[in-house]
């Protein structure tokens, strides 16, 4: 590709970049924790209100400072409440609101990492006095020690994971005793010390904390310095094993960022821990726009078929109907493209969706179905599909040439142009058979019908592209300039981006000159694999793209299948499905 190698190359396109302190993690000694604790009324926040506030700022091991009031809750404080906490009726009663508690603490709290027992519990109710007293909730991020305690203290160091026996696992200083001060006081013991347990199996930022989980294994995090050279920029990343095999290969808009979650809870497929544990080094290859770092995945999977990539490994395993040129055209299914003059419908991803579709035309179309050549003299004896009336049987010479053309026009015309009649008989078909309340029947036909909808609509919509010698599109960059892209025969031939204020013109020009040179394929088959062309296609089809230059025609048949497609799984244009996905064979 233009600007940046060939896209089948895995070294080329690097750049050295230096790295953001948000790409790099927020070290935990420089990360300010609030941990607070509340006390209230009830257990539910809608139902329920606070009658005490207590919270720690911490930061490096050190307290910062402390905040506690109680809260003049509105409504009487339950008996078995008092009890338990010891706030009364009587202490609350000139007490402050939660009016003016509440801003009190949000300026208290701002710009920190809230840290509670249970946060779910406190961080409702804080929510709810928020919302109750119209005050915006600045969406804080929040950590739960019962959930870090849950990963770290196993039962033979505590039966269970309450605050007061957690207090005791780590030698609080304070001993809880369900006040909010006290209790805060407490949960920064068991904060420090569950600190210190992950600090040992390598969590260091703010953000591996946030994800963390005992089932990422320590093997998993001593990997992280993979990752840590990579670029934050969009492009291509593989994951290698110590002899450079590649054993993953992946896109992302920011290869750093990715490449590192793979060694976080975020990543929760079991193969890919695995392949973490084999992997050696990450290549990145920088792209300049995302339809590059996509292609070029496809074609590094394609070209490397690496074992622990599980889609587009195989893109040569695609299957086609092909309508046989000869006096008495049949439906064959075949595996490649041949300049033999015949049409073609496709491609399929397996033999079987390809014979559904091939049913359901023979369902309301009657070519015929046998295999053999045929001549104009017609001297065979009629089969059973003859004797049926599901076929003119040409071979008995009971229907002549011509009339058998018509029939394979009605076939043509659901290949390369107005699908309507057959899909309209199948669906009439549809009809019948659940009148006869041969429901399972109709069901077959229904599956039959989108299997062969489907590949008429790719069709259509592929061949355009695919007969094109060149397409340059641009659409606006996030940086303010333009990214270009050069299509030739339905492959990515280059890609560019202008600079904001630059004249994209110039670069149009460059690219055109320098993108791949790109032989004519056999249509209606791309010069790409089709999953490559139905990427190209879906971006083109993007909001904001436009057509700088166009060597072709694009275009699709009126009452095509893509129309009827459409209709039937009732989407919009835009969400024409990936090449890979096909449906489930009925029958």
């Amino acid at each position: 590709m233009s600007g940046s190698g060939s896209a089948g190359g895995a070294g080329s396109g690097t750049r050295a970049v230096q790295g953001t302190l948000d790409d790099l993690g927020t070290p935990l000694h420089d990360v300010t924790f609030v941990v607070v604790d509340l006390e209230t009324t009830g257990g539910s926040a809608s139902a329920s209100s606070i009658t005490e506030v207590g919270a720690v700022k911490v930061r490096g091991g050190e307290v910062l400072g402390e905040f506690q009031t109680l809260v003049r809750p509105g409504e009487s404080i339950p008996v078995f409440i008092q009890v338990l906490t010891g706030i009364t009726d009587a202490m609350v009663a000139q007490a402050p609101r939660i009016e003016s508690v509440l801003p009190a603490f949000l300026e208290f709290a701002r710009d920190s990492v809230l840290v509670a027992h249970n946060a779910g519990f406190d961080v409702s109710f804080l929510k709810e006095a928020a919302r109750s007293t119209g005050h915006p909730w600045p969406g804080f991020r929040v950590l739960d020690t019962v959930h870090l305690a849950r990963q770290l203290v196993m039962k033979d160091e505590s039966r269970n994971h309450k605050l007061s026996s957690l207090a005791v696992v780590f030698g609080a200083t304070t001993t809880p005793d369900h006040r909010a001060l006290h209790d805060a006081r407490a949960t920064v013991d068991v904060l420090h010390g569950l600190l210190e347990r992950v600090g040992n199996l390598g969590v260091h930022t703010l953000e591996e904390l946030s994800s963390y989980t005992s089932r990422v294994t320590p093997a998993q995090r001593r990997k992280r310095f993979l990752a840590e050279h990579l670029p934050p920029l969009p492009g291509v990343y593989i994951f290698k094993d110590e002899r450079g095999r590649p054993l993953y290969v992946g896109t992302s808009r920011n290869i750093r960022a990715r490449a590192r979650s793979y060694f976080t809870a975020s990543e929760q497929r079991t193969r890919m821990a695995e392949m973490v544990g084999l992997a050696t080094s990450i290549q990145p290859i920088v792209c300049q726009t995302t339809l590059e770092a996509q292609v070029r995945e496809l074609r590094l999977i394609a070209a490397h078929k690496p074992r622990y990539n599980r889609r587009s490994r195989n893109p040569e395993r695609v299957i086609w109907v092909k309508l046989t040129e000869e006096l008495y055209p049949r439906l064959s299914i075949v595996r490649e493209v041949k300049p033999d003059g015949a049409r073609y419908l496709g491609p399929f991803r397996s033999k079987r969706s390809a014979e559904a579709a091939v049913a359901a035309v023979h369902e309301v179309v009657p070519l015929r179905q046998c295999t053999g050549k045929l001549s104009a003299r017609g001297n065979r004896s009629e089969c059973a599909l003859g004797q049926m009336g599901r076929c003119g049987a040409p071979c008995s010479g009971r229907q002549s040439a011509e009339e058998y053309a018509a029939v394979v026009g009605d076939a043509i015309g659901l290949l390369t142009g107005d699908a309507r009649p057959v899909t309209d008989a199948l669906l009439a078909r549809m009809a019948t058979l659940s009148e006869q309340e041969r429901f399972e029947d109709a069901g077959t036909v229904r599956d039959r019908l989108l299997h062969l909808v489907r590949a008429a609509a790719r069709t259509q919509r592929i061949a355009p592209l695919a007969s094109s010698p060149q397409i340059v599109a641009a659409r606006r960059s996030s940086a303010g300039g333009w990214e270009l892209v050069c299509v030739r025969y339905g492959r990515l031939a280059g890609t560019s981006v202008s600079p904001a204020g630059a004249d994209p013109m110039l670069y149009v020009r460059n690219l055109s000159a320098t993108a791949e040179v790109v032989e004519a394929p056999i249509h209606p088959s791309p010069a790409a694999t089709p999953e490559e062309t139905e990427i190209i296609l879906r971006w083109l089809e993007a909001p904001g793209v436009r057509i700088v230059e166009m060597d072709g025609s694009w275009s699709c048949p009126v009452g095509g299948a893509g129309g009827v497609r459409m209709l039937l799984d009732d989407r919009r244009p835009s969400d024409v499905a990936p090449f890979d996905r096909d449906l489930p064979v009925a029958g």
